[in-house]
C-alpha cells in the first residue's frame, strides 16, 4: 500500500525550493514527529507556505474528468479508481491537502496524478514510507544566456 499526502504549495515557495523538495519533505516529516510548541511552530510554517484546497474545484474537475471512466466512483466526498483489483486508488479531499492511499500497479493513482497536474502546477506530493517527494507539475528551470 501507499500512501500520499499532495500539497499546494505557494508559487513563491514552490519556484524556491524547485530542486530542494527534501526541505519541504522534511519540514513535514519533523511536524508529524514533534509536539507542543514546536509542532505549533512548525504547523505556522506549513500553513505558510501551503495553500488551502478549493474543495469545490478539485471535486468538480475530478467528477467533470473521470465521469466517463468505467472504473471510477464516488462514495462519502471520496473518490475511487478501483481497476478489477489489479490498481486501485482513492483520493479525498481535507481542508489543506489531498490523502491518496493506492495498491497494485500504479495505473489509478497515475490517472488521478495526471487530473490533479492540471490543475495546479504546485502540487507536492509526498510518500512519508518511502520518505520521497515529487512535484506533480515539474516546474521548469529558467535559463539565462
Amino acid at each position: 500500500m501507499r500512501i500520499y499526502q499532495i500539497h499546494l504549495i505557494v508559487d513563491e515557495f514552490a519556484s524556491h525550493f524547485f530542486g530542494r523538495e527534501r526541505v519541504i519533505f522534511h519540514l513535514f516529516k519533523e511536524f508529524e514527529e514533534s509536539f507542543g510548541e514546536f509542532k505549533q511552530t512548525l504547523e505556522k510554517q506549513i500553513r505558510f507556505i501551503t495553500k488551502p484546497i478549493q474543495k469545490l474545484k478539485i471535486n468538480h474537475d475530478l467528477v467533470h474528468s473521470l465521469q466517463n471512466n468505467q472504473y471510477f466512483y464516488k462514495n462519502d466526498g471520496v473518490f475511487y479508481l478501483d481497476m478489477n483489483q489489479q490498481s486501485f486508488a482513492q483520493l479525498e479531499i481535507q481542508e489543506r491537502s489531498l490523502v491518496m492511499t493506492s495498491w497494485g500497479n500504479y495505473e489509478a493513482e497515475t490517472v488521478f496524478f495526471e487530473i490533479l497536474r492540471k490543475m495546479e502546477s504546485t502540487f507536492l506530493a509526498i510518500d512519508r514510507q518511502r520518505q520521497r517527494c515529487a512535484w506533480l507539475k515539474p516546474i521548469k528551470e529558467r535559463k539565462f544566456v
